[in-house]
């Protein structure tokens, strides 16, 4: 865990979002204005019923999909958040790079994306390059340095 208490498997989910909105920005300041790669990150929506529950308890796999669709209004279908990470790419609004897209959590036909604020946590840009230095010598890779 990023905070080394035990495993959670929701703290994890948590933490590897955090972890790819840090790198994505950090990969915008060290990369885009030199090779012009938009880098982002997205939410889709809330897919309740993939595998991503697989650990969950089964009243949970069965009360949440339910009440993400009936009651919060966040539930995506798996087609849906297909359809809205294939936009990323060709969709001339979604081209800002160093942004965290989303459609928010209320679900309604037609929404467009919009960047998304972040945490104060998501845009440390101390912390994001000592996520990058750590993720760098760990996969044994000399740091590049931003420009």
């Amino acid at each position: 865990m990023i905070d080394g208490k035990p495993f959670k498997p929701g703290k994890a989910y948590k933490d590897s979002k955090l972890a790819c909105m840090m790198m994505s920005r950090e990969l915008h300041s060290r990369f885009h204005d030199s090779t012009g790669i938009v880098f982002s990150t997205l939410y889709p929506g809330c897919v309740a019923d993939t595998p991503l529950f697989r650990n969950a308890p089964k009243a949970f796999q069965t009360i949440f999909p339910r009440v993400q669709k009936n009651i919060t209004g966040g539930y995506v279908s798996q087609p849906l958040a297909g359809e809205r990470v294939a936009l990323v790419v060709p969709h001339n609004n979604i081209k800002k790079s160093g942004v965290h897209w989303s459609w928010g959590n209320r679900q309604r036909e037609g929404r467009e994306a919009f960047a998304q604020s972040l945490s104060e946590k998501a845009t440390d840009a101390t912390r994001s390059r000592e996520l990058w230095d750590l993720t760098a010598g760990l996969v044994g890779m000399e740091t590049v340095s931003a420009e």
